[in-house]
């Protein structure tokens, strides 16, 4: 299945142009624009692969279309520019851009870019995705070692005022956890804080 592409250029011969050559490298380009607020909104819509943006656009700028599709994780973006300056390629960089085209570019040049920004979108999103399950575990450690020390300091309290052996302190929290449909950690900060106690609930 091809490679969906959005293209946004403001020049419509470089445009037509773009879009000839990519489809004749095998993509299927979903829509040209010549706005950058459009392309936005189609690449919002249309879900592509990866856009082509022009830097200098109306509506919007390709600098900021590329940090708003970076920001929603939408797809690769390609910057095409008629400015080679540092700057710019730095600028480009920090707004989640992955590839970097300077005009006049021919096919040779457009396709490894696309390829290439592809390919470090993909990395990209395996990267984050693996981030996100690592922190989602540590945030589940996180909440049960919490709770085992609170679990602890609400036994080590009912053992010391109300002499319970520890397995009866353990099972009257559960059991009033089980009664009131609630969790035993907020059971046992009710103990903790002295707002709950054998006998009552």
């Amino acid at each position: 299945m091809a490679q969906r592409i959005i293209i946004a250029e403001d020049e419509a011969i470089i445009r037509r142009d773009l879009k000839e050559m990519l489809i004749a490298e095998g993509y299927d380009v979903v829509a040209d624009l010549g706005r950058g607020d459009e392309a936005l909104e189609a690449v919002r819509t249309m879900r592509p692969a990866a856009a082509v943006l022009d830097v200098k656009m109306p509506g919007m700028d390709g600098l900021s279309v590329a940090e708003a599709i970076n920001a929603e994780q939408l797809c690769a973006v390609i910057i095409l520019t008629a400015f080679s300056q540092r700057s710019l390629v730095e600028q480009a960089r920090e707004a989640g851009v992955m590839a970097y085209l300077v005009k006049p570019f021919q096919a040779g040049d457009l396709v490894p870019a696309i390829e290439l920004a592809l390919a470090r979108f993909d990395e990209k999103m395996l990267v984050e995705g693996e981030l996100e399950r690592i922190h989602d575990e540590h945030r589940k450690l996180e909440e049960k070692l919490e709770t085992r020390v609170i679990l602890d300091r609400a036994k080590a309290r009912l053992m010391d005022e109300y002499q319970l052996s520890e397995s009866d302190a353990f099972r009257f929290l559960q059991k009033t956890a089980m009664d009131t449909r609630g969790k035993v950690k907020d059971v046992a900060e009710r103990v903790i804080d002295g707002n709950l106690k054998p006998g009552r609930s």
